[in-house]
């Protein structure tokens, strides 16, 4: 399904062509090459790789198998974007990340949430210092997956890595570090209260301390009907926003600024898509965005917007958040 977006978004870039397809089912990637008009279709990614007019290689396998195809495209001299999370242990990640370092490389994890409007207009009043000292910062995910969903490997340990909150609260988590920092100590539960036959947890809470003494909550879920668009609060002592997907639904501070009121008037609209409800709910503008960037910063010789360094943060963070709940104690990170 997210190879489809991939193969959309790059049809709509500037400057970048899908080339070909590797897989391991040949049936699906013969059907996948004809649905979307490439000559390449392939069982095995050294072949995709060998090829001198591929550059990039999107990697959108089982969040488990990520390493093993990037490491083929590293060792190729390829480019890669990831999707998220970029693995699932921060031990395979960085080893995907040293190699990709090595060869000099760019790797870019998609994060598309923070390619939005509204992301991208709290990160700069972050920033700018408009919160003042942060009190509070927390993410709300209560999203609905069907049962049909969980098949295969969704809700496995070995390939999904967890549940709710690395496959689908990761966004969410992302944009909560981006915007707050990472926090310093996490404590949290987990459990399945609908899905109890996937590995995996179908619901997580949490709370976090951060090095500024700031306090957060983390909510994750993809067990609610009908599955609502995620949430980021942040609370300072000058001003505090309220993120309804990439809506901004709530902008007051105590000092005024020109484009307030103007950020406040606007009208509800995500250009990126919500998958509250369904995974296909999104549409492809945000990995647009992010696979765009990419190719400007090939030409351009500049760093990416998100690297995998990044990537890695949100991923510690949840792995923390793991750790805390396998051991019921606070988790320091």
């Amino acid at each position: 399904m997210i190879a489809d977006f991939h193969a959309q978004a790059i049809a709509h870039t500037q400057g970048g062509r899908l080339v070909g397809v590797a897989t391991r089912n040949g049936d699906n990637a013969r059907a996948f090459a004809q649905k979307h008009g490439l000559a390449l279709a392939t069982t095995r990614i050294d072949e995709l790789v060998a090829r001198p007019d591929i550059h990039v290689v999107c990697i959108t396998t089982p969040s488990g198998a990520h390493l093993e195809p990037a490491l083929a495209a590293i060792r190729a001299g390829k480019h890669l974007i990831v999707e998220k999370p970029i693995e699932i242990t921060t031990e395979r990640a960085d080893e995907l990340l040293r190699a990709a370092d090595a060869a000099g490389v760019k790797v870019t994890p998609i994060f598309q949430a923070r390619f939005g409007e509204g992301a991208r207009m709290i990160k700069a009043a972050v920033e700018a210092g408009r919160f003042g000292r942060m009190i509070n910062a927390s993410a709300s995910i209560k999203w609905h997956r069907s049962l049909a969903y969980y098949t295969g490997w969704k809700g496995s340990l070995q390939l999904d890595g967890g549940g709710a909150l690395i496959n689908q609260g990761i966004h969410a988590i992302d944009l909560l570090q981006w915007f707050a920092g990472m926090p310093s100590e996490v404590f949290c539960w987990k459990t399945r209260r609908v899905y109890g036959h996937i590995e995996a947890e179908d619901t997580a809470t949490a709370v976090l301390r951060f090095p500024s003494g700031a306090l957060g909550a983390i909510e994750a879920t993809t067990a609610a009907w009908p599955g609502w668009a995620r949430r980021i609060e942040l609370c300072g002592e000058k001003g505090s926003v309220l993120l309804d997907g990439d809506h901004i639904a709530k902008w007051e501070f105590r000092d005024s600024l020109p484009g307030d009121d103007a950020i406040r008037a606007a009208r509800d609209s995500d250009a990126l898509g919500s998958g509250a409800s369904a995974p296909g709910a999104i549409n492809f503008e945000g990995h647009r965005r992010q696979i765009q960037d990419l190719i400007d910063s090939i030409h351009e010789h500049r760093p990416v917007a998100i690297d995998g360094h990044e990537a890695r943060k949100a991923l510690a963070l949840i792995r923390g958040l793991y750790a805390s709940a396998a051991t019921g104690a606070p988790q320091p990170l």
